[in-house]
């Protein structure tokens, strides 16, 4: 059989560039199967990211691209994902079990992070990863609340170790579980840095892909501590458009910067909101300084989530967005953006030689 025709149809799958990655297939490694004779053509691509629903858009875009070449062939094609362990602070160790951290923060409070964190977990869940959530707002633990398990705890089978409880296949952990909800953390920092290691260090995790950690906001002793102490792979920053908010975002991500781990991307939440009754669209907070902020510091602009009375009332119900409505348009918004967050953390994997930042000592 002449090669020219092989030869196009591998070219159209590996120049295809990939909506998550940002990359070529080619450059991603994603092509693991090639196999074409007179009757059939037969592709498996395997992503670095979860894509159980995913899979079926990538697959449907691939046969858009050879069908026109492929002649009367038969057109089957796989996808499949592989998540490896990504690298994390060089003076630190991955944790047993745990494949990759993945720390959601934000210079303040009031911007949507414990949010946006439980929509994260639950959207990498949706594409078919094994997920764990550590409530790390020591100060104002919501995600026990927030993923309807209000009133549970762990179990200790041996006192010294404990069993996460599970919300929608999402282990979660928070010292919410082990306080009574209206009594005040009056810690100190180093208190505070000790209990949130000891959590993530005697909970039994198993098997995860993701740990998505809720920190706590701010930039200050405590966030530092953890930063340095937890193997962290990969950091979300949350902010809404506000220029006060991004101020303090700015500083969250250079936090990152200086500890060595790698700034994932930018959520800017509350980014529009539309009127439930009139239909209206207002920027209340200002608009593009999410989309600035990523330019200015070179990382991607993970979403562009919008303020809705439904995201708070379904938060407040036990029942985040992706639970509550994944095929809406707020629900597919949050799973976007885990498929943006898995992609990013897969694509550090492709670019060993990016340099750490040099990190520098300053007056703040």
């Amino acid at each position: 059989m002449n090669t020219a025709p092989e030869a196009a149809l591998r070219e159209a799958v590996e120049s295809y560039v990939d909506p998550y990655l940002g990359l070529e297939l080619r450059a991603a490694g994603a092509l693991r199967r090639f196999a074409l004779d007179a009757e059939q053509l037969a592709i498996s691509l395997t992503l670095g990211f979860p894509a159980r629903h995913y899979r079926t858009e990538l697959a449907a875009a691939i046969e858009q691209r050879v069908r026109p070449l492929a002649g009367a062939r038969r057109v089957t094609i796989d996808v499949d994902w592989q998540i490896a362990a990504h690298g994390v602070q060089r003076n630190l160790r991955p944790i047993q079990g745990i494949r990759n951290i993945i720390a959601v923060a934000s210079g303040k409070g009031g911007v949507g992070k414990s949010t946006t964190a439980a929509n994260l977990a639950l959207g990498l869940v949706h594409e078919g990863a094994s997920v764990g959530l550590l409530d790390a707002d020591i100060y104002g633990p919501s995600q026990p609340s927030m993923m309807g398990l209000a009133g549970q705890s762990p179990t200790s089978p041996d006192q010294r170790t404990m069993i996460a409880p599970v919300a929608y296949d999402v282990k979660v952990m928070s010292v919410g579980f082990l306080i009574d909800a209206e009594q005040p953390m009056v810690w100190r920092g180093p208190m505070v840095t000790q209990a949130l290691v000891q959590l993530l260090e005697t909970t039994r995790w198993g098997e995860l892909d993701y740990l998505v950690v809720d920190m706590p906001p701010g930039t200050g002793d405590t966030q530092l501590t953890l930063s340095q102490r937890v193997p962290v792979s990969g950091a979300v920053i949350v902010t809404t458009p506000q220029d006060i908010a991004l101020l303090d975002a700015r500083k969250g991500l250079r936090m990152f910067q200086k500890v060595e781990v790698p700034v994932l991307g930018i959520v800017e939440n509350m980014s529009t909101h539309v009127c439930s009754n009139c239909g209206h669209e207002e920027h209340i907070f200002g608009s593009g300084g999410g989309r600035r902020m990523a330019e200015q510091y070179g990382v991607d602009l993970l979403a562009e989530l919008p303020l809705d009375i439904r995201i708070r009332e379904q938060a407040d119900s036990g029942r985040p967005t992706v639970v509550a409505e994944p095929d809406s348009a707020l629900g597919r918004a949050y799973i976007d953006l885990a498929r943006r967050t898995a992609a990013r953390l897969a694509r550090t994997a492709l670019e060993p030689n990016a340099p750490f930042p040099s990190i520098t000592m300053e007056d703040t």
